[in-house]
């Protein structure tokens, strides 16, 4: 963090995760097809999860990000809090799975965060980006980075990796506003270390990051993003420009 206070993502989360189920939800779309909603499961390996991994420091991860689509093919997005901490080695493992990288292990080289959140660490600044080592997005490719959608105007899944678990969780559900600024989505189990997750609408548009209110949440049941509005736009211009 900036300040000399180092808060733990997402707190007051339950200290464990319940182990969860793979069920027919897992393949959930994220539109208002086939539900059921609001169900959490073990997220399926496949392309769109692939693209999605936790952030490490040393041997413990504490936080997910995602690749996103860029010109020099390299971007991530996450929350803010996830990347202010004071953590100088991180490194994202894209489709991690017990253990396993089998997408490689990228190192991650420079941060971007918006200047409510380097300034005053505003909640409703609390997504950045960041840059790895390499053409990440060659390898698993990328969702579009999307601004200014109305809330709930379709479903999203959001895909995290809990730092009590080496699997990546999935929930398909419809977000509705908390606020102008934050908007909620209700999925269960999304504890600590599914901050930075990606709400992927059923068009591969990244359309929220998990974080912002309560810094994404003070219950597992209930988590938050940014709504992505302007100084999220001019924050994806400013690094892809």
């Amino acid at each position: 963090m900036l300040s000399s206070v180092k808060r733990t993502p997402r707190l007051a989360l339950h200290a464990a995760a319940v182990l969860l189920t793979v069920t027919s939800a897992s393949e959930a779309v994220a539109d208002d097809g086939a539900g059921p909603f609001g169900v959490t499961t073990v997220a399926a390996a496949n392309s769109p999860t692939a693209r999605v991994g936790p952030l490490f420091n040393g041997g413990q991860h504490h936080c997910t990000a995602s690749v996103v689509r860029s010109l020099h093919r390299n971007l991530l997005v996450t929350a803010a809090h996830c990347l202010d901490n004071g953590d100088h080695d991180l490194v994202f493992v894209p489709g991690y799975r017990d253990g396993r990288a089998p997408y490689g292990k990228w190192k991650v080289l420079k941060r971007y965060m918006p200047e409510g959140w380097s300034k005053g660490q505003d909640e409703d600044s609390d997504v950045a980006f960041a840059t790895v080592e390499g053409d990440i997005q060659d390898v698993v490719g990328g969702n579009r980075f999307v601004t200014g959608t109305v809330t709930g105007a379709t479903a999203v899944t959001v895909t995290g990796y809990p730092s009590s678990r080496d699997l990546p969780i999935s929930c398909t559900n419809k977000p509705t506003a908390h606020s102008r600024t934050q908007q909620r989505i209700d999925c269960p189990e999304f504890t600590g270390g599914t901050s930075g997750s990606p709400w992927v609408n059923g068009n591969g548009q990244v359309v929220g990051v998990l974080g912002g209110h309560e810094q994404g949440g003070a219950t597992a049941d209930v988590s938050y993003s940014v709504v992505l509005g302007t100084e999220a736009a001019a924050l994806y211009r400013d690094v892809v420009g």
